[in-house]
């Protein structure tokens, strides 16, 4: 016995030697050696003087241990360095804090990975000879391994390579480390950051949760920001805002972006409801989810994550959710990523980190559960993670502010990037060159169709390297022709200096997503493909999990208009012309060409009446979860945050609010690439109690004389669609909205005090009665007004009509045009009334502002 503890003793002597176990947490390794045989396996995260991963292999009584710089990798073709260090006490295996500045090793130290190893061979003797090959059974590491001596750092220290064997754990694509995908501690489920601050855990070296009483769970009370609160009965869940570039820093978390449906747990004393972020009951399509929770004797609580089946490989496939719903095979799981409700205390003001800390140790406490799984999540190098989550040909990532409270609303705070897309396209023409570039400028490029026929879907001009650019050239010279191959041919501008190409070439483009145009986005040249066949080219367009939901949330009875499904479409939104949801969409699909200028990239506040213009209507300008994706969104500054607003850039995001029940559309005087730099100036005559319409033209004429003859403005006419008239002044965007408000209150000023009997520029209504309000304050930053060819909210679905400064003789009424005869006009007129308003070049000039001072002067 006396020569076994001394033997163990000599092994740890340099361990012993390099710490001071009155300043280290680290345990000195007093205890008597345990039974033989034990093959327990650690692995450490720690970030000493530079961040490294310690193995650890239990051998006689000890931990052998190699620091690896890189840490452990699953790809066979990474051999990763690993340094033979002394040997650790067995009791090490527990250890998760900090070693104190000025001692060996100082820093933080995680329990990453744990488990059992097992010897392929004679582990003494491969040790010895420098080969030592084993099987991993950890929480994150599996599979066979080999480490291998090559060298000698110096006399105390070998070089060792780990080596992952190809089998079906390991993982073939360059690049993708499972210390990136996996960072968390397995002991405390923390972060390095928690672990460092002391966050999320009683003491240092506690025992592993799993060893914890079930129904010991952790304790919401020691949570910063977790206020005492009753369970809610309904809850939204908190989404992102999709962006084109993962953020990077160690203030963001990222996660893989699952494929599956989107689901919150209630779980109570006596229920769990699995309820859909639009509110839905779906515990009964996953019973077995809901009652795998019900068993494990949880605290009221509030769970949010994502119902998914894995494939084979681990990536999450909605295909395979929908299959097992029917009936097929796979194994719905619910990875859960965050918890906004815990034993009697709302956490929504935790901070992000420190609410997923408490999930994974939350779950963790509750013991094996073969449906609850917890979503990890790796700290920093977003846009890395997003690459090897393209390469896994997942959907992308999802990337979260750490220290962001959780918001039941589409907020900033979270980010969705999606994966780019890829394919080929068969080339049917070229640009010229421009500049010092060779070649061509840019590829035509198209696909077929189900009918066999050559659609044109863009052109791409980036990703050539100059070889490319010359060899294609050379290539393209030999198949022009006169005419274009498309049966959608692009014309006027589009079409002008193209070079038309006999259809052979096939070239491989990436991409970032389909326009409702049919246009390819951010297209980006790959390389040509000659083992392609022009006649194999197809559009490639994936399932997408949205639609089905879509499809599955609305009415038996649903119809798609401009590639959006309207729920419904035959209830009625306006009873008195029997105008319904269809028709609706159908005006704005005929209208799109005149409303689309004015309406899109602008923020924007819209009318929504669900059950119709006479029931329950109200106002919304920012984004929330009741909106679909083809609504897009604006970050705008307001006050002391930012928050999202509402813009649209298509007929699709048209047709989307149509189906959420918008009948008004009122955009912003800017567009939402220069927010604070207005590009219209807008007066409202609204006109008073006892005011004829003859009064309303005379007014419109008397602001136009004023801004065209003295301010040397162009302006034009619009009916309101209500009760007045607006008149517009197009301006370059070169002044501020105070400079705007100022300016438009002057000119409001100058009507008032020479027709005092006329006009008023006051919200005052008491002061309004027979006159006209002038209404400058549209022309404040927020302010709002509705949009040319948006639909009312009022009997008879009258239109806001632009007219021509000569028909207001003719006019009878503010409502005259609606959606049933605005076209009858438009064709009466033959063009648009204001075919020449986005050509106008003017601004509030200096000159222009002292000339109204001296009007307002008198």
């Amino acid at each position: 016995m006396p020569g076994k503890k001394d033997d163990r003793s000599g092994k740890l002597s340099e361990y012993r030697k390099k710490r001071d176990f009155n300043s280290t947490p680290e345990p000195e390794g007093l205890k008597k050696k345990g039974p033989g045989g034990g093959r327990i396996f650690v692995i450490h995260k720690h970030d000493a003087s530079r961040l490294h991963y310690d193995l650890r292999l239990e051998l006689d009584g000890v931990l052998l241990s190699w620091a690896v710089p890189k840490g452990p990798s699953l790809n066979p073709s990474d051999k990763r360095l690993a340094v033979h260090v002394e040997d650790h006490p067995l009791e090490y295996n527990t250890f998760e804090g900090v070693i104190p500045p000025g001692q060996y090793g100082s820093g933080t130290v995680m329990v990453w990975d744990r488990g059992e190893w097992i010897p392929e061979g004679d582990p003494r003797r491969d040790y010895e000879n420098g080969s030592l090959k084993f099987e991993l059974k950890g929480e994150k590491l599996s599979g066979s391994w080999a480490l291998f001596r090559f060298g000698r750092q110096d006399k105390d220290r070998d070089n060792w390579l780990l080596i992952k064997h190809r089998d079906k754990a390991a993982r073939n694509s360059r690049g993708k480390d499972v210390v990136d995908t996996a960072p968390l501690s397995v002991d405390s489920g923390r972060s390095m950051e928690e672990i460092a601050s002391g966050r999320g855990r009683e003491r240092v070296g506690q025992k592993s949760s799993s060893s914890r009483k079930r129904g010991m769970w952790p304790d919401p009370t020691r949570l910063e920001g977790a206020v005492k609160s009753e369970m809610p009965e309904s809850f939204r869940p908190q989404l992102a805002r999709l962006v084109d570039k993962a953020p990077d820093g160690k203030d963001w978390l990222h996660e893989i972006k699952l494929d599956g449906y989107r689901l919150l747990a209630y779980v109570r004393k006596d229920s769990v409801r699995l309820v859909t972020r639009n509110g839905k009951d779906w515990s009964d399509r996953f019973p077995e989810i809901a009652g795998n929770i019900e068993k494990m004797s949880l605290p009221p609580l509030l769970l949010d994550g994502e119902v998914v089946v894995l494939r084979r490989d681990g990536t999450s496939s909605f295909q395979a959710l929908q299959n097992a719903l029917k009936g097929g095979s796979g194994k719905p799981l619910y990875y859960v990523f965050d918890i906004p409700y815990c034993g009697g205390y709302d956490l929504t003001g935790v901070r992000l980190d420190a609410r997923k800390g408490f999930l994974r140790r939350l779950l963790q406490d509750s013991g094996n559960n073969d449906r609850l799984r917890f979503s990890d999540h790796q700290t920093g190098k977003g846009e890395r993670l997003r690459e090897m989550a393209c390469q896994e040909n997942l959907e992308g990532i999802i990337s979260k502010r750490s220290d962001s409270p959780y918001q039941q609303e589409r907020s900033p705070d979270w980010l969705k990037v999606k994966c780019l897309r890829r394919q080929e396209f068969i080339v049917g023409g070229y640009t010229e060159p421009g500049g010092s570039r060779i070649g061509f400028g840019a590829l035509v490029i198209g696909y077929h169709d189900e009918q066999g026929r050559l659609r044109y879907c863009g052109r791409v001009g980036t990703g050539f390297k100059e070889r490319a650019l010359q060899d294609l050239s050379d290539q393209l010279s030999g198949l022009e022709r006169q005419t274009p191959p498309f049966t959608n041919s692009p014309s006027g501008r589009q079409a002008k200096g193209v070079h038309w190409v006999t259809p052979q070439l096939v070239i491989e483009i990436e991409f970032t997503e389909w326009t409702d145009e049919g246009r390819l986005r951010h297209p980006v040249f790959q390389g040509l493909r000659e083992d392609k066949d022009p006649e194999d080219v197809h559009r490639e367009e994936p399932e997408r999990a949205d639609s089905k939901v879509i499809n599955q949330r609305t009415s038996s009875y649903s119809e798609r208009i401009a590639g959006i499904v309207l729920s419904n479409p035959d209830r009625v939104l306006y009873p008195e012309q029997e105008i319904s949801k269809r028709k609706l969409a159908e005006y704005y699909v005929e209208i799109s060409e005149y409303i689309l200028p004015h309406l899109a990239d602008r923020p924007l506040m819209v009318t929504r009446c669900p059950r119709g213009r006479q029931k329950d209507c109200f106002y919304q300008k920012h984004v929330n979860e009741s909106l679909p994706d083809s609504v897009k969104s604006v970050v705008i500054p307001e006050k002391e945050e930012e928050r999202l607003y509402i813009t649209i850039n298509s007929l699709a995001g048209i047709i989307s609010l149509v189906q959420s029940g918008a009948l008004e559309f009122h955009p912003w005087n800017c567009r939402t690439d220069k927010v604070e730099k207005p590009d219209r100036m807008i007066f409202d005559l609204d006109p008073g109690e006892g005011v004829g319409w003859d009064r309303i033209i005379g007014a419109a004429r008397d602001l136009r004389s004023l801004l065209e003859k003295e301010l040397d403005l162009r302006c034009f006419v619009r009916t309101s669609g209500g009760k007045g008239l607006h008149v517009v002044v197009p301006l370059r965007r070169t002044s501020s909205w105070k400079e705007l408000k100022e300016f438009s209150r002057q000119v409001a000023i100058v009507l008032v005090d020479r027709f005092p009997e006329r006009y008023v520029a006051t919200m005052n209504k008491d002061k309004r009665r027979g006159r006209i309000f002038i209404d400058f304050f549209r022309n404040g930053r927020g302010a709002t007004a509705i949009c040319n060819y948006s639909t009312r909210a009022r009997p008879g679905a009258p239109i806001a009509t632009p007219l021509r400064w000569d028909e207001l003789s003719g006019l009878q009424k503010a409502n005259a045009y609606t959606v049933e005869n605005v076209f009858r006009r438009l064709r009466a007129l033959g063009k648009e009334p204001w075919e020449d308003f986005f050509t106008v070049r003017q601004s509030l000039s200096r000159n222009r502002t002292e000339t109204l001072k001296r009007l307002v002067a008198g």
